[in-house]
């Protein structure tokens, strides 16, 4: 009787102190390192016609600067098109600013700053759009490529992706332009032409400024939104991003003999293959709460309060529930882990021919604490002395660097995005995809990925999707956006 008390009285002990850790942990927590840009005095955007704005819009996506996974099946004639264009709707912009095309079609705008010794500021918006898939051209409200004037909204391909960022742009810098704005920090406009199918055009233009020994106070560019039905607290959230995933595709070959399919040996290449691919995706690299997605948790978890506060400041207790759940949905787990995904199978010529050689391409999405060593070492370890090669379908890029949450390129971008949206919670965020702006991050501070556009979950499908179309309202927040995070951080 006196050991089962004495066993009662010290478990009861230990629960008391879990319950107390836990308390003064969740009371205590908040967090770290993200400043809220309060201390930055913004400068008023400037007045600027809407309507001509999203004329303007209407216009540039109704030049088809569509990339093609084979070059050769682009128009380049379309992106001198769209240059001609720029150049004409936008006079103030390049009376102000020289303008480089590099022999890709890739664009660099430069507006000198009055002080040489103030680092420049980069913004970015690329020139291409990605094709409308054939046969699905009737699904669309309005024709993708007409740039319809409807509804509130601009329709066509682009308009999100990424036309409007780039005519948002310049529509920010004619506004500045012609109302005098004189910058004491250098503004540089990089526009790629080939951000869909790899961004050879911002790299090559990051590989221009390096040489030239341009190093940027920060660079901005497309990649993540206000969004308004934000998982965790279920409302608006500034979602900025601060790194994004590495990119690497890896080619999986089995060769074995071939021969007549009528006469098939116990394994083929085939099953070798599959049996590969299986032992790959059944190791997948395991979730993690680190890096931007586990500081964007914190920051919404600290907002929401309640149990959901407890469990992220508590993760020494409940980080297995914390990664169950969200895990629960591929679009979440994939800020959290290192994503294996077979894309593409390829065997025999002929039905009835046993391939001498039958390959997998698997990509990778690359965690910012993975490389693309850490993924063709798993691999082979997965599949261990099974008869196959490795080796990557071109050099992977690897996971970007994070940028501050509390330099002083943040606290401007903070600040005006801001000021656009006063109620939602500001949140570092992980983009999951690929931007040009990784280029820049060896001669960047600080590179940042967000647009203020207005979403809703359900409304991101429409990016590369059907009925793709920007809302006249979020286009004048984007405007308005540019035009005072230019004004502000280089005035």
């Amino acid at each position: 009787m006196r050991k089962r008390r004495i066993l009662l009285l010290g478990g009861l002990a230990v629960i008391a102190v879990v319950a107390g850790t836990v308390a003064v942990r969740t009371a205590s927590f908040a967090p770290t390192d993200i400043a809220d840009g309060s201390d930055i005095r913004l400068t008023a955007a400037p007045r600027y016609n809407l309507d001509t704005a999203v004329a303007n819009l209407s216009a540039a996506a109704q030049i088809r600067t569509i990339s093609h996974q084979d070059p050769a099946d682009d128009d380049v004639a379309e992106w001198d098109r769209l240059h001609a264009w720029l150049a004409a709707t936008y006079p103030a912009t390049h009376r102000t600013m020289t303008r480089t095309i590099l022999p890709n079609r890739t664009l660099i705008y430069h507006w000198p700053g009055s002080d040489a010794s103030l680092a420049p500021i980069i913004v970015m918006a690329h020139q291409d759009v990605v094709p409308v898939t054939e046969g699905t051209e009737g699904d669309w409200k309005y024709p993708p490529f007409a740039g319809t004037i409807a509804e509130k909204a601009v329709w066509g391909r682009g308009t999100v992706d990424d036309k409007g960022s780039l005519v948002g742009l310049f529509e920010a810098l004619e506004a500045l332009a012609g109302q005098g704005f004189r910058p004491k920090r250098g503004i540089y406009l990089v526009s790629g032409h080939d951000e869909e199918v790899g961004g050879s055009g911002a790299a090559a233009a990051a590989a221009k400024l390096k040489a030239e020994g341009v190093r940027a106070l920060f660079t901005l560019d497309e990649g993540s939104v206000v969004l308004r039905d934000t998982p965790i607290i279920n409302g608006p959230a500034i979602l900025i991003g601060v790194a994004e995933k590495g990119y690497a595709t890896l080619k999986v070959t089995a060769n074995a003999p071939g021969g007549h399919s009528s006469m098939p040996p116990a394994e083929t290449g085939v099953t070798t293959l599959a049996r590969a691919v299986l032992a790959i995706t059944e190791n997948p690299f395991p979730m993690e709460m680190r890096g931007p997605g586990a500081a964007m948790v914190e920051s919404l978890a600290a907002h929401k309060g309640g149990t959901t506060k407890m469990a992220v400041a508590n993760q020494w207790l409940f980080a297995p529930v914390l990664k169950r759940q969200l895990g629960a949905s591929p679009s979440s787990a994939a800020a959290f882990h290192t994503t294996i995904a077979p894309t593409m199978l390829e065997g025999s010529p002929k039905e009835n021919v046993l391939p001498q050689s039958a390959t997998a391409l698997i990509n990778y999405r690359i965690a910012p604490w993975n490389t693309s060593a850490d993924v063709m070492a798993r691999a082979k370890a997965a599949v261990g002395d099974a008869p196959v090669t490795f080796s990557w379908v071109k050099p992977p890029n690897e996971p970007s660097p994070v940028s501050s949450t509390s330099s002083q390129g943040w606290k401007y971008v903070v600040a005006a995005a801001r000021a656009d949206a006063p109620d939602a919670v500001v949140a570092p965020f992980l983009v999951v995809g690929a931007t040009d702006s990784r280029s820049m991050a060896p001669i960047s501070d600080d590179v940042y990925r967000f647009m203020p556009m207005h979403f809703s979950l359900k409304e991101t499908a429409m990016i590369h999707g059907t009925n793709e179309h920007m809302t006249i309202d979020s286009f004048k927040r984007m405007i308005d956006f540019y035009a005072r995070l230019i004004a502000t951080s280089a005035g």
